[in-house]
């Protein structure tokens, strides 16, 4: 089918902000953040003013969506400036899975750690090797944070270890811990497409009976891992900070990314009291935050 996609121009502090209204209050299907700096998306039409921001916003809808209300709606929130730089555009009718399941090769993390889409060849089979189908969850390798989460796992010695996927997604980071030599994983998503995504792809890895699987709401009370890894959002790793830190056992292990380098210290403070933190690590502007319970 067809698709509209309004693409606006947005600065670091607001970009957030825009995105959550573009999906609750517009309907947006889906909204993508590109780097203004390096990706300039559109030039703004005579009268426009671009704010020159950070961030270019992409937001796309149905063909029948109406584009005079949803800019009139964006004007009325005044989160951007009047005359602000926009352009409306008719997207390609296109097989877009297809078109994404042909650009997803196998990808190695660390020294031994494969990434493997279910339906490509297995670059070394005596390797760690995760077969992954994402479906509709996040977390494939391809980003950033999720990539320097496997490389963190990767560098742990899992074995007989309790580990905590809290925001599970596709169960990339669960299967891989699982892989990695792990007892027992337990995977927690308040989205039900994730826990589905996560327990299909633990059983075509072979995995099913190591991995736990669970809503927030139906966890298991006191629940603590030796290692907890959280690939979310900088908001949520601020405001859970008591929650994530109550699943880590003394001692025990935490990674955290979904982060920027703009959010990294910030985030980090708030487990500082907590947590014995290493340096933290950053990919093409995406961190991950990584330390040692007290």
């Amino acid at each position: 089918m067809p698709w509209i996609q309004i693409k606006l121009n947005a600065t670091d502090d607001n970009a957030e902000i825009i995105g959550d209204m573009l999906m609750e209050e517009t309907g947006a299907l889906s909204v993508t953040f590109l780097d203004a700096k390096d990706t300039p998306v559109f030039e703004p039409l005579p009268g426009e003013t671009r704010l020159w921001g950070d961030t270019d916003i992409l937001a796309l809808y149905d063909a029948e969506a109406d584009t005079s209300w949803i800019l009139e709606t964006i004007k009325a929130t005044n989160l951007l400036a009047a005359g602000f730089a926009h352009k409306v555009e008719q997207l390609e009718d296109k097989d877009w899975e297809r078109e994404w399941m042909e650009n997803f090769h196998p990808m190695k993390f660390g020294e031994r750690l494969w990434i493997c889409p279910s339906w490509r060849d297995i670059p070394e089979p005596d390797a760690v090797n995760v077969m992954l189908d994402p479906g509709l969850a996040f977390g494939t390798g391809t980003h950033p944070t999720t990539a320097l989460c496997l490389e963190w796992l990767e560098s742990l010695d899992l074995q007989g270890k309790t580990v905590i996927d809290f925001g599970c997604g596709s169960g990339i980071l669960a299967i891989a811990a699982i892989k990695l030599g792990a007892a027992k994983v337990i995977g927690i998503d308040i989205d039900p497409q994730a826990i589905l995504a996560s327990k299909d792809n633990a059983g075509r890895n072979g995995v099913a009976d190591q991995l736990e699987l669970y809503l927030p709401e139906n966890q298991p009370e006191s629940l603590q891992a030796d290692v907890v890894v959280a690939n979310i959002l900088a908001a949520p790793l601020r405001e859970l900070n008591q929650v994530i830190t109550s699943l880590v056992k003394p001692s025990g292990d935490l990674a955290m990314s979904g982060v920027l380098d703009t959010q990294a210290e910030d985030v980090a403070n708030h487990y500082r009291d907590s947590f014995k933190l290493d340096p933290i690590a950053e990919q093409s502007e995406w961190c991950r935050i990584s330390g040692k319970k007290a």
